[in-house]
C-alpha cells in the first residue's frame, strides 16, 4: 500500500475522453491517459483493505465479480504509487496474457466489487491497467518470450478469439507447438472484428500482439475453416491435441412480420463489414453503410452500443436504440448490493455520442418490436414498436405484456438486431461429434474443459455461453493448463 491515507486525499479521476462530437468523424481510439501524477494519485487511493474483493473473480446472482482471471490489483497498484512501472507491468502479465486488451474492452468488474465503492467511488482500475501495458510498448518493455526447451507435442487451437490467444499464449509458454486456426481473413476473431476500431485500434493495438505472438513460435492459419475447407478428423490425426475456442456467434433473432425485407442485418454482419472496409481504406461489396439512414438498433448490450457507434461514424440521419428492459436507477437497488455488479444507468460512448449529435441518449426502454414494414422495393423503411410491462405468469416467471394504445411507427431505413447470442455454430461439432448440453454449447465441465473426445478440449463462449471478454480469458488460460496436463502428465501452467 502506497500511501495510507490516499483513498481520502484524492476523489477518483479518468482520463477526459476525445470530445463526442470530434471522435464520430474518424475510426480513431477516443480515450486519453492520465498524466503521471494523476496515475500516482489513483492509484494512490487503493486502500489496503483486508480482502481484496476485487480479485476475487466469483460470479454472484448470475453476474462477475471482481476479475475472473484474478489480477493481482492491489499490487501493481502499489508499484504504480513508488513509480515501479515496468515492475507493475510485470505483475499485470502474470496474470493477464492481454492487458492491452482488457484495459480497453473490459466492463471492470474488479470495478464494481472494489471495497472502496461500499460508500465512496471506487479505485479507477481499468485506467490504471491500460496505462501500465501502453507504458510497457511505449518503453520497449513487452518483448517476445520463446520457451527455452520444446516438448515436441503439438496442439490446434481452433479459434483465434480472446480464448482462443489465450490458450495458444499459454500452450506456447509450455513449450508445445501450437497452430491457431481461424476462418475468417485476419487473426483476432471477436477482438479483431466484433469490436469497433474506435474502442480497440487493430493496427495499434491488435497486430502488434499478434506480431509478439508469431515472434514467440505461434503460428496462425487463417481463412480455414475447420470442418469446412479443412476436415475436422483430419485435425485429430495431425495433432496431439486440440482445444476448441470458436465462440458463441449463432445470433438470435427476431422472427416477427417482416423480417425477411432488406435492410434487417444482424449486428455482427453489419460490425464485421464495417471494420474490414476500416483495414483494406475501401468500399467493399459486402459494406453495410449507415449514411443518410434512418437507424434502429434494437438491443442495449454492448454490441449495440458498437452499433450505435459506427452508425453515428457512417452519417446516420436518426437513430433509435430499442431495449426491452426498464431503465436501470442511477444508484444500486436494495436488491442489488456490493460486492455484486452495479445495475446502474450508464452512458456509454454510443450513447454519448448519439446525445451529443441528436441532443438526447437514444435509448427507448420498457419497448419491443411487433412488426417490420417495407416499401414496394422489399425494403425496410418503417419498425412498429410497442412499449411493454413485465408482469409473473402462472409459473412464477416474469414474461412482457404489450402496453394497449402504445404502439408508434418509427422510421428506419436500416435496422441492426444486437440481441445476444444463442450459442455456437453446430457444424463443426456435430463433424467431431462433441456431446452438446441443453443449451447447444459444448458439454466440457468448468475448471476441466475436456469434451467426451479424448485429447479435445472447449473453452470460452462456445463452452459457456456469451459472455465477458475475461472469463474468455479465465477459459482459455485455464483449458491451456488441463491440456497441458493431458500431454504432459503435470503442469506448472497457473
Amino acid at each position: 500500500m502506497g500511501k495510507p491515507t490516499g483513498f481520502i486525499e484524492y476523489l477518483r479521476e479518468l482520463p477526459q475522453d476525445r470530445s463526442a462530437v470530434e471522435r464520430i468523424r474518424d475510426w480513431n481510439e477516443f480515450h486519453h491517459h492520465l498524466e503521471q501524477g494523476k496515475l500516482r494519485e489513483q492509484a494512490a487511493r487503493c486502500m489496503d483493505c483486508g480482502v481484496p474483493f476485487c480479485h476475487n473473480g466469483s460470479l454472484l446472482n448470475g453476474m462477475a465479480s471482481g476479475c475472473p482471471i484474478h489480477n493481482l490489483i492491489p499490487e501493481w497498484n502499489d508499484l504504480v504509487y513508488r513509480g515501479l512501472w515496468q515492475e507493475a507491468l510485470e505483475r499485470l502479465h502474470k496474470t493477464n496474457n492481454f492487458p492491452d486488451f482488457t484495459g480497453r474492452v473490459c466492463p471492470a468488474p474488479c470495478e464494481g466489487s472494489c471495497v472502496l465503492g461500499i460508500n465512496a467511488l471506487p479505485v479507477t482500475i481499468k485506467s490504471l491497467e491500460c496505462a501500465i501495458i501502453d507504458r510497457g510498448w511505449e518503453e520497449g518493455w513487452v518483448v517476445p518470450e520463446a520457451p527455452k526447451v520444446r516438448t515436441g507435442k503439438k496442439v490446434a487451437v481452433v479459434g483465434s478469439g480472446p480464448a482462443g490467444l489465450c490458450a495458444a499464449a499459454q500452450l506456447n509458454k509450455a513449450g508445445h507447438e501450437v497452430t491457431v486456426f481461424e476462418r475468417a481473413d485476419r487473426v483476432g476473431g471477436l477482438l479483431m472484428y466484433g469490436i469497433p476500431n474506435m474502442k480497440l485500434d487493430k493496427q495499434k493495438v491488435v497486430l502488434p500482439r499478434i506480431a509478439h505472438m508469431e515472434a514467440e513460435g505461434i503460428k496462425f492459419v487463417t481463412g480455414t475453416n475447420i470442418g469446412g475447407n479443412y476436415p475436422a478428423k483430419k485435425l485429430l490425426k495431425e495433432f496431439d491435441a486440440t482445444v476448441l475456442c470458436t465462440g458463441a456467434t449463432k445470433p438470435r433473432d427476431l422472427p416477427v412480420e417482416g423480417r425477411n425485407l432488406k435492410g434487417i442485418h444482424f449486428a455482427m454482419d453489419f460490425l464485421t463489414h464495417n471494420t474490414r472496409r476500416v483495414l483494406d481504406h475501401s468500399q467493399n461489396g459486402d459494406f453495410i453503410s449507415a449514411d443518410g439512414k434512418d437507424v434502429i438498433v434494437i438491443g442495449g448490450g454492448d454490441t449495440g452500443t458498437d452499433c450505435v457507434g459506427t452508425s453515428l461514424r457512417h452519417g446516420c440521419r436518426s437513430l433509435v436504440q430499442v431495449e426491452i428492459l426498464p431503465r436501470p436507477p442511477q444508484d444500486r437497488a436494495s436488491d442489488n448490493p456490493w460486492p455484486e455488479w452495479p445495475k446502474v444507468y450508464r452512458l456509454d460512448y454510443g450513447q454519448e455520442e448519439a446525445a451529443a449529435k441528436f441532443g438526447a441518449d437514444p435509448r427507448v426502454y420498457l419497448t419491443t418490436v411487433k412488426k417490420f414494414i417495407g416499401d414496394d422495393k422489399g425494403w425496410v423503411k418503417e419498425v412498429l414498436t410497442v412499449q411493454i410491462e413485465w408482469e409473473r405468469n402462472d409459473k412464477g416467471q416474469f414474461v412482457p405484456k404489450e402496453v394497449p394504445g402504445t404502439e408508434q411507427l418509427r422510421p428506419a431505413q436500416l435496422v441492426l438486431l444486437a440481441m445476444g447470442f444463442l450459442g455456437p455454430e453446430q457444424p463443426l461439432l456435430d463433424e467431431l461429434e462433441v456431446q452438446r448440453d441443453p443449451r447447444s454449447n459444448v458439454k466440457a465441465e468448468f475448471d476441466k474443459y475436456t469434451t467426451n473426445h479424448k485429447g479435445v478440449f472447449a473453452a470460452g463462449d462456445c463452452r459457456r455461453g456469451q459472455s465477458l471478454v475475461v472469463w474468455a480469458f479465465n477459459e482459455g488460460r485455464g483449458a491451456a493448463r488441463e491440456c497441458d496436463r493431458y500431454l504432459m502428465g503435470q503442469t506448472n501452467l497457473p
